[in-house]
């Protein structure tokens, strides 16, 4: 039997270490969904994966309103995390942040974090809210990983603290088209997507005096925000992450 004959349809983001024969205590949530929502119940196979440990089948062994108890059966997928790439994106609009987020987990991302500019439109995000749609996105595409969510932070405060041998790869709409072409730098890489107003003057200097700063342009045609995210990613995913 291979090992995508055991993967469940259920996928469930745990805390727990999962292991051979590990009961696992499940939330009042996890065991809504599974009861209330999905409408399964004891005998269920399910699959657990927490960030560290793979993929595991599992058996619902126990259930009521309070939670469930699953055992590990076996594990049906190895550990998989992505290349080291941060995001980093100044949040828009609700659902289209949500959208980043979620499409972030999706395709690669390491870790994301939202950052204050100074056209920024949103002043505050929901971290939490955040968090649960990145682990949803690894839970419904398969993934064994799910990004942290880092708070709110200056870009200012940001560029300060940032660490010398991560790369930082500054989407810049004012670029010409020949730097379309220059080559991303590898992990450990970040990616700066700016806000719907794009980057002020001084933000963009400051980013361009930077020694680990590499700017680049998305094409020709001015991109929304949320498809900024997606066309970055996938491009340095094609270039230098676990795509090829």
């Amino acid at each position: 039997m291979n090992s995508d004959s055991l993967r469940a349809k259920i996928r469930l983001f745990v805390e727990q270490p999962l292991g051979q024969g590990q009961e696992i205590a499940l939330s009042q949530g996890h065991a809504h969904y599974l009861f209330n929502v999905l409408r399964q119940s004891i005998g269920t196979q399910i699959a657990l994966f927490n960030n560290r440990d793979g993929e595991w089948l599992a058996e619902i062994v126990a259930g009521s309103k309070r939670g469930a108890t699953a055992q590990c059966r076996a594990q049906s997928a190895p550990q998989r995390s992505p290349p080291d790439l941060w995001l980093l994106f100044a949040p828009i609009k609700k659902a289209r942040t949500d959208f980043i987020v979620e499409k972030a987990a999706e395709l690669g991302a390491a870790r994301i974090l939202p950052v204050q500019t100074e056209l920024t439109n949103s002043e505050r995000i929901r971290q939490d809210r955040l968090q649960a749609h990145a682990i949803e996105a690894a839970e419904q595409c398969g993934g064994t990983f799910v990004p942290e969510v880092a708070a709110l932070t200056p870009l200012p405060k940001l560029l300060a603290d940032w660490p010398e041998n991560r790369a930082l790869i500054f989407a810049d709409e004012t670029l010409s088209e020949g730097a379309r072409l220059a080559p991303l730098p590898p992990a450990p890489a970040a990616i700066l997507i700016g806000p719907e107003g794009g980057f002020s003057g001084g933000e963009r200097s400051r980013l361009r005096a930077l020694p680990h700063v590499h700017p680049i342009a998305l094409g020709p045609r001015i991109l929304r925000a949320d498809t900024a995210v997606v066309a970055a990613l996938t491009l340095w995913q094609s270039q230098q992450g676990d795509w090829r």
